[in-house]
């Protein structure tokens, strides 16, 4: 029975994902350096192989973009992120998880429990930050049944109080990181994985700036693929790849090649995030005549766009700046005062030119739902549409979606706003 069950699971997955990657790629004006990125999706979620690293190097499973990737890579590992985005998965954690739970963590459980995913079965540690109460019962849950290291995620983040504590949790998950790789955390090897990932990090300041170019050069569901691929390839070659891209990218600028058609709506997506394989709104929001031209979701450009800002070069300022860089820049709602959120975002629409904004929320998360009230309040001040979607993982509501991104899209376009 459990092998027939798993022989499904195994079925479904594979169908979902392929179905994912084919519409990716049938959006027009695909760049050939984008290839490596979805061969990467292909891997972990088609072929259900274990993540490319190096050899003898343990891997760790991160449920949140507020752990730090310098520390996992200082301590001779290396970083997955295992926030889950597949249905058939969903489907499997809803017979553990609460009815209510949201998409995100029953996934996780069904990953967990079906035991079918090398990617997420191979992690030596877990490290799950406690930011909202169904990541505080995942964390639990995980704990129960694999090494599990929980960082509590203070809820102000402008004391040095909140810092310090926050600092402290940081030092715990570094213990937890040097029983299962043997490596003390040090200085000297912090250092060496801060420059590792401000290479990553410099690249990445490359493609916004390109991503930022009017005529569009690359379009939004590709820079998610690229994104997402990110959580499960080891930063060096990740690094190699998205420069590749941006090299590419420069290329098509010099030529005068655009992506997209000058007049398409300009539209950013903010709210829970999009993880493959459930790429519903980025393709409906490009197949139905919109440019998804930006994103502000925690799978998005800022798990990695926000640089440590190191005053004190000794260890103990190092992790002070980790702790800062995690929390005070962070977007996520998970914090009592977000007013940067709003910063961001009227940011983002100025940089890119928005004309629209998608808020998505997923069914039971409920720190970006309650945080719509204040974003539709910021949106029809300063005269941008704004459309709240809310969805889970099933392809049952795709069309009906489809029906009203589009009829979002033709308000755009013949509404006047052409910022």
């Amino acid at each position: 029975m459990e092998a027939r069950r798993r022989d499904r699971f195994d079925r479904r997955q594979t169908a979902t994902a392929e179905k994912t990657l084919r519409r990716v790629r049938a959006l027009t004006h695909c760049p050939q350096a984008l290839t490596p990125f979805l061969d990467t999706l292909s891997r972990v979620f088609v072929d259900r192989q274990d993540v490319v690293h190096p050899k003898g190097v343990p891997t760790v499973g991160t449920y949140c973009v507020m752990v730090p990737p310098e520390l996992i890579y200082a301590q001779g590992a290396m970083p997955v992120k295992l926030c889950g985005g597949s249905y058939t998965a969903f489907a499997v954690g809803d017979d553990t998880a609460p009815r209510d739970a949201c998409p995100l963590v029953k996934a996780v459980m069904g990953f967990e429990d079906i035991d079918a995913m090398p990617a997420y079965q191979n992690c030596a540690l877990m490290a799950v930050p406690v930011t909202c109460d169904c990541k505080k019962k995942l964390a639990g849950w995980l704990q129960e049944r694999r090494p599990t290291s929980i960082l509590h995620v203070p809820a102000n983040r402008d004391r040095d109080a909140d810092m310090e504590r926050f600092t402290r949790e940081l030092y715990a998950f570094s213990d937890s990181l040097a029983e299962i790789t043997g490596v003390p955390l040090t200085s000297e090897n912090l250092s060496m994985a801060f420059h590792r990932l401000a290479e990553a990090q410099t690249q990445l300041s490359r493609f916004i700036d390109l991503r930022r170019k009017h005529p569009t050069l690359i379009r939004g569901a590709f820079a998610m693929a690229a994104m997402n691929a990110m959580s499960y390839t080891w930063a060096p070659s990740w690094t190699k790849q998205l420069a590749r891209l941006n090299d590419e990218l420069e290329g098509l600028a010099r030529a005068g090649t655009m992506a997209v058609k000058g007049n398409q709506p300009r539209l950013l997506l903010t709210g829970s995030p999009v993880i493959f394989p459930n790429f519903k709104l980025p393709l409906l929001i490009e197949e139905m005549g919109g440019l998804l031209a930006a994103d502000e979701t925690c799978m998005g450009e800022r798990g990695l766009y926000d640089p440590p800002a190191i005053v004190d070069p000794s260890l103990n300022g190092m992790m002070r700046a980790l702790a800062n860089r995690a929390t005070r820049p962070c977007t996520c709602p998970t914090f009592a005062d977000n007013r940067r959120r709003l910063y961001r975002v009227r940011q983002m629409i100025e940089d890119y030119r928005i004309q629209g904004v998608v808020y998505h929320v997923l069914r039971g998360c409920l720190v970006y739902d309650y945080e719509y009230a204040a974003m539709e309040a910021e949106m029809e001040r300063l005269g941008i549409p704004i459309i709240r979607v809310e969805t889970d993982y099933n392809e049952e509501d795709v069309e009906q979606l489809r029906i009203r991104i589009e009829a979002f899209i033709e308000l755009i376009k013949y509404g006047g706003n052409d910022r």
